[in-house]
């Protein structure tokens, strides 16, 4: 019996092991947008969804940061 059992489970904390494989599954490119964009919008467990809105959150600013080093040509080699 765990001592989160008597927690509701869109409340339930994410284990230690939950975090690492949502952080692997984040990683992966097409499909880890996806996954954000579905548990950032999603009605499932807090956690979850507070932890995807990180993720997303630092998505964008990869996608921001990428876009002014294009926008300046560090990145296009001209």
């Amino acid at each position: 019996m765990s001592s989160y059992d008597h927690v509701p489970p869109e409340y339930r904390p994410i284990s230690m092991w939950g975090y690492f494989g949502y952080t692997i599954l984040f990683c992966i490119p097409v499909l880890g947008l996806i996954l954000a964009l579905v548990w950032s919008f999603g009605a499932g467990n807090v956690n979850l969804r507070n932890f995807a809105r990180s993720q997303f959150c630092i998505l964008i600013l990869i996608g921001i940061f990428c876009g002014i080093c294009l926008g300046l040509g560090v990145l296009g080699g001209s």
